[in-house]
């Protein structure tokens, strides 16, 4: 009897031979009958393999993604279209707007005066209003109790009284201080000068909208300030960077991109509030509109000229504001967004190039 090592070395190493086809084999030298009793072999189907050299290959995509139609949708285009012609078409046609009048007044050289007064106005306002604001932002951020409290009177102050009643009373301070004098507090006097000679109605003006100013820029400086992590002036406080150094370096640039949004709106509401010095008979643009349809009694084509104006300078703010925004955020983004200008060439560069250079088989 053969040993177990011998049975082991004489069992056979070549694969098992196929099983053959079921049913019964025809006998040696037969010929197969012609007709579909023949199995025929089925197709193999692709592997992913050949699915992805087809796809590089750059050939048509087989299943196109669809977006699912809404057809809401294109009757609420319809519906706004139809208002958008229906205004348009008001503009045009109705004679009420006279724009014979608005094309004559509005490029004249007193309303181009007056709207440099407007000018003027905004950015003292604006000026004066964020470094006050800023020094009472710092005060409100103290960690004196004192200087907290009078920062939080002052903006409680200037918030709860409207900005025409601040106007009026700026303009009528002469009536509580006929003159202001200089010299040491409580004590002798080295000079004194007429309050009406100090505060015209120019100097009322732009204090008024400066110490109105002052009280919302503060709070959105502070604003801002918190949002930036009390991590990073820890980390600067252990490195041993001043107080100061640490605001003007570390925390307002960080700061600058919750400051910038609040910020800009409130100089394109002080720009557009120019027009209640009014009330001070100062000439700045709705004061010289008023005056001119005072006389010609044209007041919506005049109206239309103040408007008109007041949309262009709030636009070039808007975009001053988006790329200072812009600029600010270097620090946030690795890569910035295109601004319009840049998505604009982008895609006339793809309109403007010729059918003929795109590859065949792109679906777009």
């Amino acid at each position: 009897m053969p040993s177990l090592s011998t049975v082991r070395r004489s069992a056979p190493t070549s694969t098992p031979p196929a099983a053959p086809p079921a049913g019964p084999t025809p006998p040696a030298g037969a010929t197969l009958p012609a007709g579909p009793t023949q199995p025929v072999a089925a197709a193999a189907a692709p592997t992913p393999e050949a699915t992805d050299r087809t796809t590089r290959a750059g050939a048509e995509p087989v299943l196109a993604v669809v977006p699912r139609r809404n057809p809401w949708t294109w009757v609420g285009v319809a519906g706004v279209g139809l208002l958008v012609a229906m205004f348009v078409n008001g503009l045009v046609t109705n004679p009420g707007w006279d724009w014979a009048t608005f094309g004559r007044y509005v490029a004249t050289e007193t309303v181009i005066r007056a709207l440099g007064t407007t000018i003027q106005l905004t950015v003292l306002g604006t000026v004066a209003g964020f470094a006050l604001g800023l020094v009472l932002a710092a005060m409100r951020l103290s960690s004196n109790a004192f200087l907290r409290t009078v920062a939080w009177a002052y903006i409680w102050a200037f918030r709860s009284i409207p900005l025409i009643v601040q106007l009026l009373f700026w303009f009528n301070i002469a009536y509580l201080y006929p003159t202001i004098s200089f010299g040491l507090p409580f004590g002798p006097s080295f000079g004194s000068v007429s309050t009406n000679d100090l505060f015209g109605a120019l100097g009322a003006a732009v204090l008024g909208l400066a110490l109105h100013q002052a009280a919302y820029a503060a709070e959105i400086i502070r604003g801002g300030i918190l949002s930036v992590d009390e991590g990073q002036r820890e980390a600067a406080s252990a490195l041993g960077i001043p107080r100061r150094r640490q605001l003007a370096r570390i925390v307002l640039p960080q700061a600058m991109r919750s400051i910038l949004p609040n910020a800009a709106n409130e100089v394109i509401s002080l720009f557009k509030g120019t027009s209640i010095v009014s009330v001070l008979a100062i000439p700045e643009l709705f004061y010289q509109v008023q005056v001119i349809y005072g006389r010609n009694s044209r007041v919506v084509p005049l109206l239309l000229v103040a408007t008109v104006w007041y949309i262009v300078l709030t636009t070039l703010l808007s975009i001053g504001q988006y790329y200072v925004e812009r600029h600010f955020a270097r620090g946030s983004a690795r890569s910035l967004p295109p601004t319009p200008l840049q998505r604009l060439r982008a895609r006339w560069a793809g309109i403007a190039t010729p059918a003929a250079r795109r590859p065949e088989g792109v679906v777009r």
